[in-house]
């Protein structure tokens, strides 16, 4: 299963993906694009990546989980293209034989994720502006005006 797709995230084909008999504790990450206090009317985010170097870098963070918690299986996938506010844009699930390590092994990949995976994120406004967006939230550059509406 590929990390990158620019298709719909479908949690239920990811969850079965993990499944196995010894497995007893799954844990779900969604994280959806919002539009919060902090975030402004926020829209839409595009995301873009070189995928050959995100697909390597987001098998690289699989691997290191897979040794961490050998017995655990984990999928993640995150999307590419245009994502509105509300749907989901990234997605970790990990199956592990207890809870506590399908938890772990969730939280691990996600944070690498939002710390390694080089994808970028435009964020769109209500007032047809956009700006890019730095992984941590920052703007980038820092305190850059807003490009111009259909940028």
């Amino acid at each position: 299963m590929p990390s990158l797709t620019r298709s719909p995230l479908e949690p239920a084909a990811v969850l079965a993906a993990v499944q196995a008999p010894g497995l007893g504790g799954t844990a779900l990450f969604i994280g959806a694009v919002r539009r919060g206090p902090d975030d402004g009317p926020v829209v839409a985010i595009e995301y873009s990546a070189y995928d050959a170097m995100a697909e390597a870098e987001a098998g690289r963070i699989i691997a290191e989980a897979g040794q961490r918690w050998p017995e655990a299986r984990v999928v993640l996938q995150h999307r590419l293209g245009r994502v509105l506010t509300g749907e989901a844009a990234v997605l970790v699930v990990a199956a592990a034989p207890h809870r506590a390590q399908a938890f772990a092994a969730c939280r691990y990949v996600i944070e690498e994720v939002k710390r390694r995976l080089p994808v970028w994120k435009k964020e769109f406004y209500a007032d047809g502006t956009a700006e890019w967006r730095a992984n941590d939230g920052s703007r980038e550059p820092a305190g850059a005006p807003r490009n111009q509406p259909g940028a």
